[in-house]
């Protein structure tokens, strides 16, 4: 056994038919060819209705409002990310040099969409059954102690600013490098009179959510 079926069977308590599947689940754009966004796409469909399922039955006098808090909570790429680094899934991702050498295996962004990518691939191996028990094994008790998302980070510098009287935050992009398939930027987020602080990401929005998130250190 190759592996990669050997740390599928070991993250999954399933041994590949298809290993084909579980290589383009960990396949980053940057590397060209097959790659995981199809499979990230109907893994994110699939993460979605297991998570539903569960909280259905395990919360079954919560109103619709508060069972879709903890549904975003739970899906969230953050979450995703967090589920990944706990399978490695960073020592498996397949990413092109430049993308390797900008630390893209370490992005949340990416480790959610590859998380996904697996939940589709498995899915596609076997069926939704098998799918939502690994969901429900890799999330663990993730469903009791999530009631609602954090915060974003760029929220809580906004309230930060609007109840000390200042004016909203600035977001600039200070630099943007790498191809096109894997960019990086930095991005510098500043109150006026108070402070700044930078932070770089594989997209805008990343990038702008660290940002915040080191000025909000700085000012909290």
């Amino acid at each position: 056994m190759s592996s990669l079926a050997a740390w599928v069977e070991q993250i999954s308590g399933h041994r590949p038919r298809d290993l084909g599947l579980f290589e383009r689940a960990l396949t980053h754009p940057s590397r060209g060819g097959p790659d995981y966004q199809r499979l990230e796409f109907l893994g994110d469909r699939v993460l979605g209705l297991a998570v539903a399922d569960w909280l259905i039955a395990t919360f079954p006098e919560e109103p619709e409002g508060q069972l879709s808090t903890r549904l975003h909570a739970l899906v969230s790429g953050a979450i995703c990310a967090d589920v990944a680094r706990g399978f490695d899934v960073q020592a498996q991702v397949r990413l092109g040099q430049q993308a390797q050498n900008d630390g893209a295996f370490a992005s949340d962004n990416v480790l959610g969409d590859v998380m996904e990518a697996i939940i589709g691939a498995l899915y596609l191996d076997t069926d939704y059954p098998t799918a939502a028990a690994f969901v429900r094994r890799a999330w663990g008790d993730r469903v009791a102690s999530v009631s609602r998302p954090p915060k974003h980070p760029k929220a809580a510098l906004q309230e930060w600013a609007a109840a000390n009287n200042r004016k909203p935050p600035v977001y600039e992009v200070v630099e943007r490098s790498g191809p096109e398939h894997a960019p990086r930027f930095v991005i510098r987020v500043s109150i006026r009179g108070l402070g700044e602080a930078e932070a770089n990401g594989t997209n805008k929005q990343e990038a702008e959510r660290e940002a915040a998130r080191n000025l909000l250190e700085k000012l909290t």
